[in-house]
């Protein structure tokens, strides 16, 4: 047996830094941990933070728009800071360190928090459902809770992609069980999803705020558990030092050599001579003709050596220059997924207003809460992650040849469409409620005969669209990645989220102030009765199809990365 098939030849080494050995490291074997911790890690998130809003309402008595915007402040960072722990990963600690480094401040902020809403002297003291906090009970509980948010912004772009490390892509066999890696990954979130949103929130709105917090607080130390636990059969990529630092090499060296005439032949361009790329824990990658522009920084020049050694500002290889072109081709497919986050927005805001019109009677004597329909998206994704790892991907498989079945960018452009229907669902549905409004003159009526289930056809095609292009943007963002840059490409996935909901607040004030003009109600005013949410959701289904057209200009346009040779 040769020493290819005992050790990885993607680069990654055990939690010793020996080279991986295949059969006692990675694999599935490995992932169960990492399922383990993320399903525990979700359910810690959700838990928190999808009743948070009440919780500064009840608790700190703050209004309506002061609370909406805290949670919204806080949760926009929880998809900023993912962008400092993707660089730490990739450039000094390594995803595993980063991860198991942010998990302790993860779990410090649940445990404060947990304390702050509990212990005397640190939870606001109540005379029946009016709260008096102090400024000192405040301060705690906001450091608690960004404390968490630094957290988190250390496992997100980590987590997933170090799932995927646990499979080596220079193995066919291992290399198909990835993209299912992809899947499970999705559903075991949308597992701690499902109990957060559903079990957790009750017990905080009827047991208390400190059980509330606190069983999140124990899922996350839980979690933690499940992530340590697995550590030696883990495979660990080498981090590649700091690649922001690579890429201004590579455009500086571009702009001095403006007037450098890029050689007719690619092999005339430099690069290291040796099969072992220079940047650590990453493979080559082969010269591509776009973006020629930069391949000036590859041209060599008498001023490119300093005592014999290359200037790395004015000389860099042909997969450095790969490296920048890689992520300026990605750009546009990452532009592409803010559109479709902002349709995903709506779930938690429009979603939830349409519902609190409609009939919300399960039965003679329980009501539904509006916001609680969200766990039809949940069950979807549910649903139909599994259906597609298993039943999709073996049929298409057969008449495309692919071992995925669908390229990503096929899958991602087939969740684009569904979340056109998925607005279309939704805007047919109002039309239908509006009409029962005009025709029994309902117009002031606070819940229209009308059952709230009939909003499960919008919330269950969001979740088929997510499976499709949130699980395709994962595995693309990961495999498209630059192999020292990989969990920096997936805190840039992220970031959509956080731009599509500022997409989606944008469209809803500049419609609110456009159609009130002149006294009138608007598309969406106070009383929906008298508005027209309608036209707001067929305005998001044009934008998702103008947005879908060109995403497959995109997609035709778009170049896969190439890597050749071994990394070191």
């Amino acid at each position: 047996m040769g020493e290819d098939d005992i050790y990885t030849n993607d680069g990654t080494v055990d939690i010793h830094k020996n080279p991986a050995n295949k059969s006692k490291t990675g694999n599935w074997k490995a992932c169960r941990f990492i399922l383990g911790n993320e399903c525990c890690e979700r359910l810690a998130y959700y838990g928190m933070g999808t009743n948070l809003v009440n919780y500064l309402e009840q608790r700190l008595n703050q209004g309506n728009v002061t609370a909406s915007n805290n949670v919204t402040n806080w949760s926009g960072t929880c998809y900023i800071t993912p962008l400092i722990g993707a660089f730490l990963a990739d450039a000094y600690l390594g995803r595993y360190w980063t991860i198991a480094g942010f998990s302790i401040i993860y779990v410090l902020g649940m445990t404060l928090l947990t304390f702050s809403a509990s212990v005397n002297g640190l939870k606001p003291s109540c005379n029946g459902d009016v709260c008096h906090p102090t400024a000192s009970q405040s301060s705690v509980f906001f450091v608690a809770l960004y404390m968490i948010a630094l957290g988190t912004g250390g496992i997100k772009p980590c987590v997933s992609s170090f799932g995927a490390d646990q499979f080596d892509e220079t193995d066919e066999i291992e290399r198909k069980k990835k993209s299912s890696f992809f899947n499970w990954f999705y559903f075991s979130i949308n597992i701690g999803a499902l109990v957060a949103s559903s079990v957790l929130v009750w017990i905080q709105m009827n047991v208390g705020w400190g059980w509330g917090f606190g069983i999140p607080a124990t899922a996350m130390a839980i979690a933690v558990v499940f992530f340590f636990s697995g550590s030696r059969m883990y495979r660990l990529q080498k981090p590649g030092g700091s690649p922001l630092t690579r890429i201004f090499q590579v455009i500086v060296s571009s702009f001095r050599k403006l007037k450098v005439k890029v050689p007719a032949h690619e092999s005339l361009l430099y690069e290291t001579a040796d099969q072992e790329c220079s940047i650590q824990g990453s493979r080559k990658l082969e010269h591509t003709d776009k973006l020629k522009f930069f391949d000036k920084a590859a041209v060599e020049t008498q001023t490119d050596y300093v005592k014999g050694s290359v200037n790395p500002w004015r000389l860099c290889t042909v997969t450095q220059v790969e490296e920048l072109k890689s992520i300026i081709r990605l750009l546009p497919i990452w532009a592409s997924g803010i559109v479709f986050s902002t349709v995903y927005s709506q779930m938690s805001t429009m979603f939830v207003l349409q519902g609190n019109t409609m009939d919300q009677h399960m039965g003679p004597h329980f009501k539904i809460p509006s916001a609680s329909l969200s766990l039809f998206d949940t069950l979807s994704v549910i649903f139909w992650a599994p259906v597609y790892d298993r039943i999709i991907v073996p049929y298409v498989r057969k008449f495309t040849g692919k071992e995925r079945g669908f390229t990503q960018l096929q899958r991602m452009g087939i969740g684009l469409v569904i979340s056109i229907f998925s607005m279309v669902a939704a805007g047919i549905l109002e039309v239908v409620r509006l009409k029962i409004v005009r025709k029994n003159n309902y117009y002031d009526l606070e819940y229209i005969p009308v059952s709230i289930f009939w909003q499960v056809p919008q919330y269950f095609l969001i979740g088929c669209a997510e499976v499709f292009t949130f699980i395709g943007q994962l595995e693309f963002f990961y495999d498209q990645a630059p192999d020292a840059m990989r969990s920096m490409c997936s805190a840039l996935s992220l970031t959509t989220v956080a731009l599509g909901n500022y997409l989606s607040t944008l469209l809803v004030t500049i419609v609110s102030k456009v159609t009130t003009k002149d006294g009138k109600l608007g598309w969406i005013p106070d009383n929906l009765n008298r508005g027209h949410l309608d036209y707001f959701y067929w305005l998001l289904a044009i934008l998702s199809l103008v947005n879908f057209l060109v995403y497959l200009w995109i997609a035709r346009w778009y170049t896969y990365k190439k890597a050749t040779g071994r990394p070191y």
